[in-house]
């Protein structure tokens, strides 16, 4: 399976609460309905860390059926656009990694 993984922190203007309700009400719906999308859309809000440093507050995990697939009827979506269009000023230093899934 597909993996895309979205590391990032969130604006200076944006409180955890005011995310957490855009998350739960509007972010992972959407991500959910996106032909793409294998399993449900998955957030982690970073707690702690053993180093004690913890460079991304918040990881988000789209399990997907392909990256092309996304990439060709998803990504280009009107609903999605609108959706980065949005999420895009509510986060900060956002590093997206894409892989496969192992086990």
């Amino acid at each position: 399976m597909a993996e895309t993984i979205i590391l990032y922190n969130l604006a200076a203007n944006v409180t955890e609460e005011q995310y957490k309700d855009y998350a739960t009400s509007e972010k992972g719906p959407l991500l959910d309905s996106l032909e793409s999308v294998k399993k449900k859309y998955e957030l982690v809000k970073i707690g702690r860390s053993l180093s004690g440093e913890i460079p991304y507050k918040y990881v988000g995990i789209i399990h997907l059926t392909s990256h092309d697939e996304f990439n060709q009827k998803d990504a280009p979506s009107q609903k999605f656009q609108d959706f980065l269009a949005k999420w895009m000023p509510m986060v900060t230093d956002a590093h997206i990694l894409y892989g496969e899934e192992i086990y």
